[in-house]
């Protein structure tokens, strides 16, 4: 087995306003790690507060879920960001909810991009090393959580990181996720074999069928599929079936070595 303890992390507090994105009440259980938008892409004062909140009461690290400044493409449209603007995009999120995670009685356990940010950080070496910079700002513990494409940049940073992989999206031949426009319904049991399957074997089958060798210790589930809470209860269980135990990326990274 590659490893024995994960993190489960979903994006988390992407509704703002009177609008309302995901079933942040029954997902938030089943997790160990929150991803919480910052304002960004989705997300706003009061819905990062009672996020917050909801993530302290089940335990859960909290995270900030940076992201490109596009509220209306709900992060998912590339920017012709420059690296210092990107460098100042994550502190500025990162540290509204830190603010709102020390208020609560909490404190900032990560960093994940949002979206195109995301996907940019991976394909784009300069945005990389902004990203890792800015979360060396916020302190030596703040981990970043990302691919792990985008390890090697985060330790020449002195970044604590973690790997993560995904099993409700699927993955082309070189190894990028396959983004869905829309969050499709996907079937909780199949997501629970394949989560299996991603940690015990370190393996995932790509979108034409072939197979792609992905070792990470941490999955994420996608808050704002319809079928959200069903999906990560059904990955969690199956992963306690399977002998794995499940830990904020917090306990990960003061785990005994595997």
């Amino acid at each position: 087995m590659i490893a024995v303890i994960v993190d489960l992390n979903a994006d988390m507090g992407e509704s703002y306003g009177r609008w309302t994105l995901g079933d942040d009440g029954s997902l938030m259980p089943f997790l160990t790690s929150a991803n919480i938008a910052c304002g960004f892409h989705g997300g706003d004062p009061h819905v990062m507060r009672s996020t917050v909140a909801l993530a302290i009461e089940h335990g859960v690290g909290i995270g900030a879920h940076v992201a490109f400044p596009d509220l209306i493409g709900f992060g998912r449209r590339r920017l012709a960001a420059s690296p210092d603007e990107v460098q100042d995009y994550v502190l500025y999120q990162a540290g509204a909810i830190r603010a709102f995670a020390e208020a609560a009685g909490g404190r900032l356990q990560h960093v994940k991009p949002h979206g195109a940010l995301y996907t940019s950080t991976v394909d784009d070496p300069e945005l990389a090393q902004a990203v890792a910079a800015a979360v060396a700002m916020l302190g030596p513990e703040v981990i970043l959580l990302m691919p792990p494409a985008v390890g090697p940049t985060a330790v020449r940073a002195g970044v604590p990181f973690v790997p993560e992989g995904y099993v409700d999206l699927d993955y082309d031949a070189t190894g990028k996720l396959v983004i869905e426009r829309v969050k499709q319904v996907r079937d909780p049991a199949a997501m629970g074999e394949k989560a299996v399957r991603l940690i015990r074997d370190g393996k995932v089958t790509t979108a034409d069928g072939g197979e792609l060798e992905l070792r990470v210790e941490s999955i994420c589930v996608h808050g704002d599929a319809p079928n959200a809470p069903a999906i990560a209860r059904a990955i969690r269980e199956r992963l306690e079936e399977a002998g794995v135990d499940l830990a904020p990326l917090a306990e990960l990274r003061t785990a005994a070595p595997r």
